[in-house]
């Protein structure tokens, strides 16, 4: 089997950690904290003293990541978020399709939440028209129309090999050679779109990235940001911003602003509790700023 690096951040994610660390034994883990205070890094150093730990300010997840990545060795690269793991056999069948296709810088397997039901991570890039679908509810009036639903992935069952245009990044099995061509993440996403970034750039520099449900792993999904859910609601926010300011220009970001300003609007309006009022702040932010004070923030 080609060689592997395993590339973990964490910041306070116990206790799903443990788990995580455990499914990639024998594959050279990196855990990359950003200044947790749970316990992690002591159970980290406690029960796999194989593991190579990097202790760093909170760069956020790309951030994390990439000083994971410049330290690795291996062939390939698994980017593992702390409260996924994988099943049994899972990384070998996920680097064995990999390695099938030559054309692949990035393969993804099929995600499961921790009750077994599917857990969709094909997506489709942001566009004006896929924010409107998913910020403004139109998705859920037509769940089976592919208009509709192209930000999730057309509806994509899951259930067969794929080319997506990116996949969620929980799991994500990175070809070296690939990273090495494209480069890294873009720090300046510190949390939220950051793999859809770095994918973009893959499949732009003629790259596929590719799903297939041969691997499975299970992902909790949110363990560390629900901790903190209002703020990391307004990074989602920026980085749908950064995306298109970065790949369609200035007036398409200014665009989205003001078509998820209305939408936050509404569903400040519509959602009672700390939920809507977290929907109301986050529109009062996008109201109160340019695009290029948004993306300073």
């Amino acid at each position: 089997m080609p060689s592997v690096s395993v590339v973990v951040v964490t910041f306070n994610a116990l206790p799903w950690v443990e788990q995580a660390l455990e499914s990639v034994r024998g594959h050279g883990a990196i855990v990359v904290d950003h200044g947790s205070t749970d316990g992690t890094l002591e159970l980290v150093r406690e029960r796999f003293p194989e593991a190579r730990v990097i202790e760093q300010e909170n760069k956020g997840l790309g951030g994390g990541s990439n000083a994971g990545m410049r330290v690795a060795s291996g062939d390939w690269l698994l980017l593992l978020n702390s409260d996924a793991w994988a099943k049994d056999g899972a990384l070998e069948r996920l680097v064995a399709f990999a390695e099938g296709h030559p054309e692949a810088a990035v393969v993804g397997p099929r995600l499961r939440y921790p009750d077994g039901s599917l857990q969709r991570s094909v997506r489709g890039f942001p566009t004006l028209w896929r924010l409107a679908t998913e910020y403004l509810f139109l998705r859920k009036l037509a769940p089976r129309s592919r208009a509709f639903n192209a930000f999730y992935g057309d509806g994509f069952a899951h259930d067969e090999p794929y080319e997506a245009e990116f996949l969620m990044g929980a799991v994500l099995l990175v070809r070296r050679e690939a990273a090495d061509t494209v480069g890294l993440f873009d720090e300046d996403f510190f949390m939220f779109s950051e793999e859809t970034d770095w994918l973009y750039r893959f499949r732009q520099a003629g790259w596929k990235v590719l799903f297939t449900p041969d691997a499975e792993f299970v992902h909790v999904g949110g363990a560390t940001t629900k901790k903190s859910w209002s703020p990391m609601f307004r990074e989602q926010v920026r980085g749908h911003i950064r995306f298109l300011d970065k790949h369609r220009g200035r007036r398409e970001a200014e665009r989205a602003r003001r078509l998820l300003l209305v939408s936050l609007r509404l569903r400040g309006w519509l959602f009672p509790g700390e939920r809507g009022r977290t929907y109301a702040d986050t529109a009062r932010w996008l109201a109160g700023s340019t695009v290029e004070e948004l993306l300073a923030g």
